[in-house]
This record gives C-alpha cells, structure tokens and sequence, in this order.
C-alpha cells in the first residue's frame, strides 16, 4: 500500500497506531465473479472498462478507465484504502476491520474480507498477492485469480510481534518480510517454502516500504538507507546523508534500479523533500535527485519502460531517468498545492498502468488521465466530492 508519509521518526509507531486503524481459507467461484446483477433492474449491470477507483470521504468511486465517466458511487464509512487485487477486475479496500474486495469491473464490494486489525500493505508478486495486517502481524498470500464472491485459498505467516511491516512472496516460493514490534522497527527475514529461517539482517531501523527491481532484486527501505536482497544474501546500503530515509519506493522490471523518496531532516514536524533517491541494486550505490520541488508518499510511480516518476507540488509529473538520474522532461498535470499536515487528508495522487498517468486533484475535485510519452491529456473528470487515495486493476 502504496504509504504512509510521518512527522516525526520517533513518533512512527504511534501515528501509526493511532490512525492506521483501518490501514490494513475457501474455495473460488470464479464464475459468479464474471456476473454482476442490477439490483433495481434483477439484470446483469454492464461492467466496466479497466476501472479506476478513487476513495472519498464516506465512500468509493468506480470510474471507466478510458473515459473516467463515474460508473459508481460505493458508500463506505471511514477512511479507507485502496491498492490493486492482482487481478483484471478487483481492488482491494482497507477498512477498518481487514482487506475487502471490491469486484470493480462489476461495481460491486464483495462480501470477501480477509479479517484483520490495521491492515497495511498490499503486495502483488509473481503471480500472488501478500497482505500484511499491521494489529496482528499476519501476512495473508493468495492467487488473485481465484478473486470472486468467496474467498479464495489462501497461506498464512503470522510474524513473532505485530508492527507496521510488510511482506513479499518471490518466484520461488520464498517469503521476504518485515522485523520488529509496535514500538521498533529493525529489519527483514528471509523464509524458504516450509517457513525457515534462511537469512536475516537487523540493520534497518524503521524498516518500512519494498519495492522488486529486475531480476527479483528486493528492496526494502529504512532511516539510514535500504536493505536489498539479491541472489539469497541480504546487503545494507547507507543512505549519502547520516539520516536518510527512504520508506516508499517504487520499482520496475525494466530496471535494476529502484525509485525512492528521501528525507534527511529526522527532527521535521512534516518535511517536505525536493530529493528523490535512485538504489543501484547491481552497484549498490545510492544517487540522489534534486527535483526543484516536494512531493508526499502518493508521489512516485514507474513507466512502461521503467522512467522514474515524480508528481510534484509544482503541479507537474517529473520523468526522470533512472540510468543518469537526468530528469528528461515535466508534464504539467494541475496547479501548485502543497502537502497537508494530516496524511489522512486528501492530496494528490499518481497512479500509472500501462501507458497512462491518472492524477486526482482533490482541490477541483478532478480525476486526469495523461499519456506518458506524448504529455497529452486523454480524458479527465470532475467528481461530486474530492478524490483521495488512487488506484485501479490490472490491464488484460
């Protein structure tokens, strides 16, 4: 899931504690997925087009991932989160009780829920999906092809203290995940098949964030830099800057380069950071961009060919090269804004699939879908209230 942007080093488990409280075994109908009645009408309802979904307070909104046409206003209660299923027609939701399904395509919320306190991260992987409750510490994995109107099969780790972590299944079976307590936060493990401990390392305060680079290269963020885990070892690379974190990152299998944010103020109330970082995870070096302008944790994406992207608080997205760290070009997406206090709040956010950027703008209450390459604007929207959290599903 995609993240939580913090005020304070000191005061992650709390702000966590305090407002993450929604954060974060069957068989499979994968027929009745496919089918969505009308309940006004008792006929099958259309479905929709790649669907975008966009949080508001007090519900969620279905668009049309081509046209951003509102396709469907789903009233839900508190603040709620969304990430992609790992599927073509599902999303997942965090609620205050655990990850719901919301079948999009069919503009539905599913009676599907896998129950627990805070949920957090959401990870798709090699053909899985990994979830990762924050209250109880449990990683929950499935096939997102088995998604429908019961819940699918799934496998369940449960870690030795609840914090707010996250974790991924790779190719081979193995389970990368997160180290620590509600009160500190210190590294990954590495789990073969069977659940046994392979390898491990304690050095990653305030572990939070992963992101999967070219060749499955995992990288895991921290305050003073990442851990990356590659070809079954587990290397600390150190932040240029005594105090670094790097707690949101976004990776590409076009790249052996990772996407980071960066912040180096440890004592700010809320800093507001112009650098991005660029982990090497075949060198093992860090490079840092300056962008001319902050963004927040729904900032970073990648493109189809692996650019790193920035939405900043100029309005802009900042497409930047991963290979020279050159930023090649800007395209302008809104207005200036800046980044509240309260994460919770509503501010920009940059969801890219395929070809395309989508940015809400919560100030005009707008939804934009932009081609990467050529900057064009394709379509956008005005919604009855301001957009939050931005997500949608996989293409076919």
């Amino acid at each position: 899931m995609k993240h939580v942007a913090r005020p304070r080093a000191a005061a992650v488990a709390a702000l966590l504690a305090a407002s993450v409280a929604l954060t974060a075994c069957g068989g499979d109908n994968k027929e009745s997925a496919t089918k969505t009645t009308d309940k006004a009408s008792g006929s099958p309802a259309a479905q929709v087009a790649d669907p975008i979904v966009t949080t508001y307070d007090g519900g969620l909104y279905v668009l049309d991932g081509k046209t951003l046409k509102l396709a469907k206003d789903i009233p839900l209660e508190g603040f709620n989160r969304v990430n992609p299923a790992g599927s073509d027609r599902h999303v997942m939701v965090s609620t205050a009780t655990g990850f719901q399904v919301l079948d999009a395509a069919g503009r539905k919320l599913t009676d599907v829920e896998f129950a627990g306190s805070k949920p957090g991260h959401v990870v798709r992987h090699a053909g899985k999906t990994i979830l990762f409750a924050d209250g109880t510490g449990v990683v929950t994995v499935f096939d997102p092809k088995d998604l429908g109107d019961t819940k699918p099969t799934t496998e369940t780790y449960t870690s030795p203290a609840p914090h707010h972590g996250v974790a991924i299944q790779l190719a081979d079976g193995k389970l990368v995940t997160t180290l620590g307590t509600e009160e500190k936060r210190v590294g990954i493990v590495v789990l073969d098949k069977e659940r046994k401990e392979i390898t491990r390392s304690e050095e990653c305060p305030g572990v939070h964030g992963e992101a999967t680079a070219q060749g499955e290269t995992v990288v895991i963020g921290c305050e003073d830099g990442v851990l990356i885990y590659k070809d079954g070892a587990i290397k600390k690379v150190k932040s240029p800057t005594e105090y670094g974190r790097i707690g949101n990152q976004a990776g590409s299998d076009e790249s052996p380069i990772v996407l980071g944010d960066y912040k180096k103020d440890k004592d700010a109330e809320l800093e507001r950071p112009e650098q991005v970082s660029l982990i090497d995870t075949e060198t093992g070096k860090t490079r840092l961009v300056d962008i001319g302008t902050s963004y927040t944790f729904r900032s970073l994406a990648r493109g189809p060919h692996g650019e790193a992207l920035v939405l900043g608080t100029d309005g802009s997205i900042h497409v930047i090269d991963p290979t020279t760290g050159k930023v090649t070009k800007k395209i302008s997406a809104l207005g200036s804004w800046q980044e509240p206090l309260d994460w919770q709040q509503p501010r920009p956010a940059l969801f890219v699939r395929d070809h395309i950027a989508y940015v809400s703008d919560p100030s005009s209450k707008k939804l934009l879908a932009i081609d990467i390459e050529s900057g064009k604007q394709l379509a956008s929207t005005e919604l009855p209230k301001a957009p939050n959290e931005l997500s949608g599903v996989k293409q076919h």
